[in-house]
């Protein structure tokens, strides 16, 4: 199966219209629809439903969607690991959002640059849970990120799990307890990971958000570490008891063979096991 029919595929599959499929792949629609029905003659399976109003998925091309995804993503990531590791200078990209290392990636860094074979590591600062995407697509090497994120295609191992506290605006209500609860915040335990991706969203990075949590605008969560080392006038950190802990993980693609990548996730994790996050 060569990788171009799979493309036209995911195209059509995601656009669910020829023509829309057609144009972002900057063809005509008829070869198009030929190359998805020789694609579904050389697989022996039909993979869209065609009525002259609908294009739909059946079971064998969902799977395969889903499957063709992970193999083109696997396609553009060789290229892009092959193109950095001919580089005159080689180096290993690690991906971590700004705000969620829970202050260990100066310290991971200095552990592995204290390897004499190691190769220097270019810090990828990137947007909410992208590290998954550019772990896969070959942009990073490894990355730190909070659990739970989207594990296809990746290994990974736990680091350190923190609690966690709400952000409130001083003239919070809540503000003048100890702590807090979930049910204080109208959550439940079950509603936790949706509501952080929510209210992350409001902001487009960490100072944007607590600007808005000082105007009482979001009451976000976080990991402990946030509030230990961003402390802002106007805004106050509660812990809350019953919050699942923060968990945040050294992940990598799960084909990487990579001595160099074993090296920083080894000097994450032995970093971790050491207590010296």
């Amino acid at each position: 199966m060569e990788s171009r029919p799979l493309s036209y595929f995911v195209a059509v599959a995601e656009e669910l219209n020829f023509a829309r499929a057609a144009e972002r792949l900057g063809i005509s629609p008829p070869p198009l629809s030929r190359a998805i029905r020789r694609l579904e003659a050389d697989l022996g399976v039909t993979l869209l439903e065609r009525t002259t109003h609908s294009v739909t998925l059946t079971p064998a091309g969902t799977v395969l969607l889903a499957e063709a995804r992970t193999a083109l993503d696997a396609l553009r990531a060789a290229a892009r690991r092959a193109q950095r590791a001919a580089s005159p200078e080689p180096k290993l990209v690690l991906a971590v959002k700004a705000d969620g290392d829970a202050g260990l990636l100066e310290p991971i860094l200095a552990r592995h640059a204290a390897d004499p074979a190691a190769v220097p590591v270019a810090v990828r600062l990137c947007a909410w849970h992208e590290q998954p995407r550019l772990l896969r697509q070959g942009e990073a090497d490894v990355a730190l990120v909070h659990e739970p994120f989207d594990r296809t295609g990746l290994d990974s191992e736990a680091l350190v799990a923190e609690p966690r506290v709400v952000a409130l605006a001083a003239t919070h209500p809540l503000a003048g307890k100890d702590q807090v609860a979930l049910a204080d915040l109208g959550l439940r335990p079950g509603d936790v990971h949706r509501f952080i991706d929510e209210t992350r969203g409001r902001g487009h990075d960490l100072a944007q958000l607590l600007a808005l949590v000082g105007l009482g605008d979001v009451t976000p969560l976080f990991p402990v570490s946030v509030a230990d080392r961003y402390p802002r006038p106007g805004v106050v950190y509660r812990p809350v008891t019953d919050a699942p802990p923060a968990v945040l993980a050294v992940a990598w693609p799960q084909q990487s063979r990579s001595t160099d990548v074993a090296a920083l996730v080894r000097a994450a994790t032995s970093l971790a096991e050491a207590g010296q996050g």
